[in-house]
């Protein structure tokens, strides 16, 4: 949500007890890590106040409430603070709510009831004593996340010590998209959580991480251009991994940024057809099929962005999206890190060559797929059907409940 859809005048509160756990989540501590959230969805500095009782409130104010000894989903926070009168529960107990200042005490009474979880009601207890409506994570946040391309329904999470570990964990895979290259989905998740650990507790920041990556384009580029393909190949597998690293470090302690944001992408867009022009530099003038495969490759990536962008244009989604079959070819799809498996391959056989020639036949057919695919949705959209993510249609009605609700808190219980 971006600052100007903020409600004018509305004001929140982090509650933070003396009963919550001190620890600190991706090295931060829960309560900043709202803090955090709430700038991201437009909250100015100076409407954030935290402590263990919010100050007093004009009763037509509007405030938002939340409990520090829970990790929320920013999903939850940006939908509290487009619907007032709500009360959000987890698993019966009341953790945040958007409501008017004269139900403030209410709702103070409530989170500070010892005994709250032996009421043998509790939703309509507290419904009584707000006169809020009452919801919950699945019912105010749809499962489905756009910009992480996955199915993921919104996590709610009590804070404990002994689920430390258990939360860190769900935060990080949470980080994760859901339709990307096989390399980022299955061989750097384990190394990339250890050094997000790392970096979390030093405050290494994002940016930082992003620079270093420019760095190594540039020293890859330039190992290329001059022969020197393994070395050029691993300051690119160390680029490639520093960028699956920049943005779960970003996500996991919730300090994305405009500039980073614009360093992350535009890196990832720019450089790799620069990559291909130095590999062909760097090899021999008679290899043979040289000039048509570097204009394979380098015409070939701008074409497949294209058509990436065209399909976006005409039904609002990623062509990776709309069906399993795309989502299973974006993890092999003639984009940099397939790519950069088919350099690896010919370069240890001794012969960076075929791995070029490799990556220009893998890019020729990446395009033919992709052009097949748009035209076929183009082609069902004449014909009247509908283009949807797969992800994102509502469940089959012969789905179980098990199928489609999530209980992020009794998992880690």
């Amino acid at each position: 949500m971006a600052s100007t859809d903020f409600p004018h005048a509305l004001r929140t509160w982090i509650l933070t007890l003396p009963s919550h756990p001190p620890v600190k989540i991706w090295g931060i501590s829960p309560a900043e890590r709202l803090r955090r959230a709430l700038l991201a969805a437009g909250c100015p500095p100076g409407r954030i106040g935290s402590g263990p009782i919010p100050s007093p409130a004009h009763p037509q104010e509007a405030c938002l409430v939340l409990r520090a000894d829970y990790v929320f989903d920013t999903r939850l926070i940006q939908a509290l603070i487009a619907t007032p009168n709500t009360l959000l529960m987890a698993e019966g107990v009341p953790v945040a709510a958007h409501l008017p200042g004269s139900r403030l005490p209410a709702l103070l009474s409530l989170f500070t009831t010892a005994n709250i979880k032996d009421m043998a009601d509790l939703e309509d207890v507290a419904t009584r004593a707000t006169g809020l409506q009452i919801v919950t994570p699945q019912t105010l946040v749809p499962a489905y996340t756009a910009t992480l391309r996955k199915a993921d329904p919104p996590h709610l999470l009590p804070i404990r010590l002994e689920l430390l570990p258990d939360i860190e964990a769900h935060l990080f895979a949470a980080s994760y998209k859901g339709i990307t290259d096989l390399v980022t989905k299955w061989v750097w998740p384990v190394p990339a959580s250890i050094v997000v650990r790392w970096l979390a507790n030093a405050g290494i920041t994002p940016n930082t991480v992003t620079l270093w990556s420019w760095v190594l384009v540039v020293a890859a580029a330039w190992l290329f251009a001059t022969g020197h393909f393994g070395l050029g190949l691993l300051a690119a597998w160390v680029m490639t991994f520093l960028d699956t690293v920049d943005g779960k470090l970003a996500r996991v302690t919730l300090t994305s940024s405009p500039i980073g944001h614009v360093l992350d992408h535009g890196l990832d867009l720019v450089h790799p057809p620069f990559w291909y022009l130095a590999w062909a530099l760097g090899l021999p003038s008679a290899t043979f099929a040289l000039a048509p495969a570097t204009a394979i490759v380098v015409v070939g990536y701008i074409v497949g962005r294209l058509l990436e962008g065209a399909f976006m244009l005409a039904f609002k989604m990623e062509i990776h999206c709309w069906q399993p079959l795309d989502s299973f070819f974006r993890t092999i799809t003639a984009r940099r890190n397939p790519n950069l498996l088919l350099l690896t391959a010919g370069t240890m056989c001794g012969r960076p060559d075929w791995g070029f020639l490799l990556v220009a036949a893998w890019t020729l057919f990446s395009i033919g797929f992709h052009t097949v695919r748009l035209l076929h949705a183009l082609f069902l959209r004449w014909q009247g059907g509908v283009i949807e993510e797969w992800q994102g249609q509502a469940p089959s009605p012969a789905a179980t409940p098990e199928h489609t609700t999530d209980r992020p808190s009794q998992s880690l219980a």
